[in-house]
C-alpha cells in the first residue's frame, strides 16, 4: 500500500513537470509541428496526472476527446504548411486567415477545444479532471501548478493563432487554392464537426451516471478564470518572444531543458568519440 502511494506521488510529480516543461517550451518555439507535438506531450502529462489520482476512466475519456481535436490540429497544420510554400516556421506566416478562412476557423476550433473552452470536446474531459483534482485536495502546490499548466496551454495556443492568422505578414509565399482541394479540407471539416459533438456523446457513453463534484466557488471558477486571464495576457504581450532579452530563456527552452542531451545525445556523443 505504501509502495502504491509512493508510485502515485512520483507519477503525479513527473506528470505535472511534464505539462509545465512542454508548455514553457512551446511558448518559445517557432516550428508549427513542434508546437503541436509539445501540446500533445502536455496533454499526455494531463492523462498521467489523471492516472496518478486514480481516475483511470477519465484519463481514457480525455485520450479519446484529445485524439479527435489533436488530429484536426495536425491536419490543419499540414494544409497550412502545404499552402505556405512548405515552410513550418510560423514567423513566415501572418495574415493567413485571408487565404485560408475555412482552415482558420477549424484550427481555432481545435485550439479552443485544447484550451478547455466550455461546450467543446476538450472541456468535457479536461475540466472534469481539474475539478476532481481540486476535490482530492492534494495540496496548494499541486493545484497551483495544475492551474499554471492550464494557463500555459492557453498562452501558446493564442500565440500560435496570432502569429499564424492575425499578426503581420511574415513574408512567406501562400497558395490560397489549397482550400479548393476537397481531399485536403474534407477530413478537416469532418473532424471539426466531431470536435463539437464528441464531448457530450463520449461523456454519455463513458459515464452513464452523472459525476457529482462539490467545490467552493473560487475553485469551481478557477479553471475558467485562469483561461481568461491567460488569454488577455498573451494578447497584450504578443511581442514578448521577439525580445532579445529573452534569448537565453528561449535557447534553454528550445533545448527542452537539456533533456535530450542528458538522456540520449550526451551518452551517444561520448560513445561515438570512444569508438
Amino acid at each position: 500500500f505504501i509502495l502504491g502511494e509512493t508510485c502515485s506521488a512520483l507519477l503525479l510529480f513527473i506528470s505535472i513537470m511534464t505539462m509545465f516543461m512542454s508548455g514553457v517550451v512551446a511558448i518559445f518555439e517557432y516550428d508549427l509541428k513542434k508546437i503541436i507535438a509539445l501540446s500533445t506531450l502536455s496533454q499526455l502529462g494531463m492523462m498521467m496526472f489523471s492516472i496518478s489520482l486514480g481516475l483511470y476512466e477519465l484519463a481514457f475519456f480525455h485520450l479519446l476527446t484529445h485524439a479527435l481535436f489533436k488530429a484536426l490540429l495536425f491536419l490543419c497544420a499540414g494544409v497550412l504548411i502545404h499552402g505556405a510554400g512548405n515552410t513550418q516556421d510560423i514567423r513566415s506566416f501572418g495574415g493567413l486567415s485571408l487565404n485560408f478562412p475555412l482552415v482558420t476557423v477549424c484550427m481555432n476550433l481545435a485550439n479552443l477545444s485544447l484550451c478547455g473552452v466550455p461546450f467543446l470536446a476538450g472541456s468535457y474531459s479536461k475540466d472534469l479532471i481539474v475539478e476532481l483534482a481540486c476535490q482530492y485536495s492534494w495540496g496548494i502546490f499541486i493545484l497551483l501548478m495544475m492551474f499554471i499548466c492550464l494557463s500555459l496551454t492557453v498562452l501558446y495556443s493564442v500565440r500560435l493563432t496570432y502569429l499564424s492568422f492575425v499578426g503581420p505578414y511574415g513574408g512567406g509565399t501562400s497558395i490560397s487554392v489549397c482550400e479548393s482541394d476537397y481531399s485536403l479540407v474534407g477530413p478537416v471539416v469532418i473532424l471539426s464537426f466531431t470536435s463539437l459533438v464528441s464531448g457530450p456523446i463520449l461523456s454519455w457513453l463513458n459515464f452513464p451516471a452523472p459525476v457529482l463534484i462539490f467545490l467552493p466557488a473560487f475553485l469551481k471558477w478557477g479553471a475558467l478564470f485562469f483561461v481568461g486571464v491567460s488569454l488577455l495576457v498573451m494578447l497584450s504581450l504578443q511581442g514578448l518572444t521577439y525580445s532579445y532579452k529573452w534569448g537565453a530563456v528561449s535557447k534553454f527552452s528550445g533545448l527542452m531543458w537539456f533533456l535530450p542531451w542528458l538522456t540520449g545525445q550526451g551518452f551517444s556523443m561520448k560513445t561515438l568519440k570512444n569508438a
